[in-house]
């Protein structure tokens, strides 16, 4: 692995938008260094066979029966607009 260098961690800030004082690139560099070492000891780990999670505990969402529970309001919807034409809002055209 290659060392992050405080030029490095400029750039990055840079790129990411994040005003980082000088005096703060050294910190920044080597933090950036130990998360770089940290992922480079996850991919040493050996998961041939796991299965991937989506989540860290098991459930399941509850599901409920899709079907219409409401409606049937349009008239009362369309009562309130200022222009309402065959069952729909109209409205002025805006591009020619």
């Amino acid at each position: 692995m290659s060392e992050i260098d405080h030029e490095t961690a400029r750039k990055v800030a840079k790129l990411s938008r994040i005003a980082v004082p000088e005096s703060d690139l050294p910190g920044l560099a080597n933090d950036l260094n130990r998360i770089l070492t940290f992922m480079e000891e996850l991919n040493e780990v050996d998961v041939e066979g796991v299965a991937p999670m989506t989540s860290v505990t098991p459930m399941r969402l509850t599901r409920r029966k899709d079907g219409v529970t409401d409606g049937d309001y349009q008239d009362k919807i369309l009562s309130n607009a200022p222009d309402a034409r065959e069952g729909f809002f109209a409205v002025p055209k805006v591009v020619e």
